[in-house]
């Protein structure tokens, strides 16, 4: 075949383009190459088709799927990337295309790429949301540490834990921090320590020392993220340095700068709250006397102006004892003096004649009877109505009987202090007023 174009020769399509596709792909096996890209569009088989350009011209792309799984963030529109690519011309439309083998952002890395994109996703679904922070309890009994068990924030923390609260119980679950699989065991140590961990700790302190963004990788995977934020139990992080902020940072309830601080967050100072409670202690006491004294003083007050009911009625409980018992030996005497008269008229009528002396003594003693069942009667009603006046006397001074006859009792709803002077109360101040049936709650307006 004449390869130089010699007069005579001519190309099909398909020819022509392999030729073109051979010459291309022979020439730039490998290139690097730096743009814009735009018209990004996934396909649903994993492949990703975009354009690269710059101010003047443009190349389709493509990144196979392959290629595609091994990145570490997502291609968007409008980011400049820097790539290693091949290329080749796509024989059936004659198109000319670069296939990527590497990608990374231009300007920042692609650790830092995914952490923005992570980030931004996360915080779109409302993961960082205030709402979904849960309280840190402030005296926890046990407290559970997700981290290396050779690393020196789980030193730290212990240190601390040993100076602020030495009764809590700390429980380790140990992991990787850093490396492949890193973020899957952080993931499982949190399903432990909610599921499995017993008793269940009241916090999760998940914390590590500082490191570059590769040592923080596994705290920036959405495995970590995920987990952190479906914990039920708070969970504070103390991930690197005061600089470093992590994606687990974000959707962890409460984030501490270094580990040690994270172990302070998450247990009291108890030399503090020893103080504080001596503090309140005392001024309890001190309240207690003050106000003991002032009701005692209150008490005297009143004692000295009022005679006390209860005096008043066991004065009328002994004089209405008294009256029953005088009523009881009269109708016990009566009784007796009655019941000899009738044995002495029966002794006569027996010792008289049977006849017609008979029927005069059965018709006295008829009388008499009738005279003592009268004279019974009537001593009984005198005394029943003797003990309904004294009964009637005492009702008269229960308190409660002056209610029920259109008294009340006015007191400060406050204190339940009894007010005798309108001068004891102030505008706006609310009263209570007891009647016979129930109280009235009322506001002073002058």
């Amino acid at each position: 075949m004449n390869r130089g174009g010699t007069a005579g020769f001519i190309y099909t399509v398909s020819g022509f383009t392999k030729e073109i596709k051979g010459l291309l792909e022979e020439r730039f096996p490998f290139v690097w190459i730096t743009g814009e890209i735009s018209n990004c569009f996934h396909s649903s088989a994993g492949h990703c088709y975009f354009s690269l350009k710059d101010d003047n011209s443009l190349i389709k792309c493509v990144l196979f799927k392959g290629q595609k799984r091994n990145l570490e963030f997502d291609l968007e529109n409008g980011m400049e990337v820097t790539a290693m690519a091949r290329l080749t011309l796509y024989e059936p439309r004659g198109d000319y295309q670069l296939v990527f083998e590497h990608v990374q952002p231009k300007g920042a890395g692609a650790l830092q790429a995914a952490f923005e994109q992570l980030k931004k996703r996360l915080s779109a679904e409302g993961l960082f949301e205030e709402r979904h922070k849960k309280e840190i309890p402030s005296f926890p009994g046990k407290v559970c540490i997700i981290t290396s068990p050779k690393g020196a924030a789980v030193r730290d923390i212990i240190n601390v834990a040993r100076r602020r609260l030495l009764a809590c119980r700390l429980e380790i679950i140990p992991v990787k921090v850093q490396g492949d699989g890193a973020d899957k065991e952080i993931a499982r140590a949190f399903h432990t320590a909610n599921h499995l961990s017993r008793p269940i700790p009241d916090i999760i302190i998940l914390a590590r020392g500082g490191g570059s963004i590769e040592d923080l990788a596994a705290f920036n995977s959405e495995i970590t993220a995920r987990a952190v934020f479906d914990s039920n139990i708070p969970v504070i992080t103390g991930v690197g340095h005061e600089t470093d902020f992590t994606i687990a940072d974000f959707t962890a309830d409460l984030r501490a700068p270094t580990p040690s601080a994270a172990a302070e967050l998450a247990l009291p100072d108890k030399a503090v709250f020893e103080k504080r409670v001596y503090e309140q202690k005392s001024l309890l006491v001190q309240y207690i006397r003050n106000h003991t004294k002032s009701l005692k003083k209150s008490v005297q007050d009143l004692s000295s102006r009022l005679k006390s009911p209860k005096n008043r009625v066991d004065e009328l409980k002994l004089r209405i004892t008294d009256r029953q018992d005088r009523m009881e030996n009269a109708l016990k005497n009566g009784l007796h003096l009655k019941r000899q008269q009738a044995d002495h008229l029966s002794g006569r009528l027996m010792a008289g004649s049977p006849g017609k002396l008979a029927a005069y003594r059965r018709q006295s003693v008829n009388g008499l009877h009738a005279r003592l069942e009268r004279s019974i009667t009537k001593e009984v009603a005198d005394r029943r109505a003797e003990f309904k006046t004294l009964h009637a006397g005492l009702e008269s001074l229960n308190p409660m009987a002056v209610l029920q006859r259109g008294y009340s009792i006015t007191r400060r709803q406050s204190d339940k202090r009894i007010l005798y002077d309108p001068q004891a109360v102030e505008n706006g101040e609310r009263i209570e007023t007891v009647l016979a049936k129930g109280d009235l709650i009322s506001k002073v307006e002058k």
